[in-house]
């Protein structure tokens, strides 16, 4: 794998010192060849410390704050011709990088996710899990499932658009009229914590509305009021 394509991993942090170092151990067990960059946009704790001491060394960086200023910074460091954005709860399967591989053989794929998880064994992230997976089917996903894309074609979309809600979704829906996608098997896996206090029917039903009103022309920043920031 030393000689196979560069992945740069894109990891926007926010105020994350309680997730952060378990994310670098599992980033850096995972074979390839993977570069790791830490789009910090400005934590008050101890993230920036955290990271600057792991002994992976990934690169951190300061970024404006905002889930897709920090992934746009993270680009301008990255070397990578591959691109994977990665939320500090979601975690990688360890065939990772093979399967990347595999997609990224077929010059038709401009990029894709991973079929996501949530983690724990209860109904509550079963059901969740089923549900993003319908959704997948529809060409519907998000950034908790690993988005990932060529660098040429990140370029050609002009990156993410500066809101501060459905940065992610807006990407996708660019990515996906852009060629072929592939759902990676995975699972990636990430974390139910969000969603927990909400409850299972209302958090697939404000899944739902704050889609539909996204596309429906309603004002990012007013649909952010709407988005639980649980953390």
């Amino acid at each position: 794998m030393s000689g196979g394509a560069l992945v740069s991993i894109i990891v926007p942090v926010l105020d994350e010192d309680r997730t952060i170092a378990g994310t670098l151990d599992h980033l850096a067990s995972l074979p390839g060849r993977f570069e790791v960059i830490i789009a910090d946009g400005g934590s008050t704790d101890q993230t920036p410390p955290v990271v600057a001491r792991h002994p992976s060394q990934p690169r951190l960086i300061d970024a404006p704050r905002g889930r897709a200023h920090q992934c746009n910074a993270g680009v301008r460091a990255a070397g990578g011709d591959v691109l994977l954005f990665l939320h500090a709860d979601t975690r990688l399967p360890f065939d990772a990088y093979q399967s990347l591989t595999r997609a990224l053989a077929d010059p038709g794929v401009s990029g894709g996710n991973f079929a996501l998880r949530f983690d724990g064994a209860d109904r509550f992230s079963r059901v969740l899990g089923a549900w993003y997976g319908v959704q997948r089917r529809a060409g519907i996903y998000y950034g908790d499932s690993a988005i990932w894309l060529r660098r040429d074609v990140y370029d050609r979309l002009g990156g993410f658009r500066p809101l501060p809600i459905m940065e992610d979704y807006d990407l996708v829906r660019r990515l996906e009229r852009a060629g072929r996608t592939a759902c990676l098997p995975g699972p990636a896996v990430t974390s139910a914590r969000r969603w927990q206090r909400m409850g299972l029917l209302r958090t697939i039903a404000s899944w739902v509305l704050i889609r539909w009103l996204f596309l429906a022309g309603a004002s990012p920043a007013r649909l952010a009021r709407l988005y639980p920031n649980v953390r």
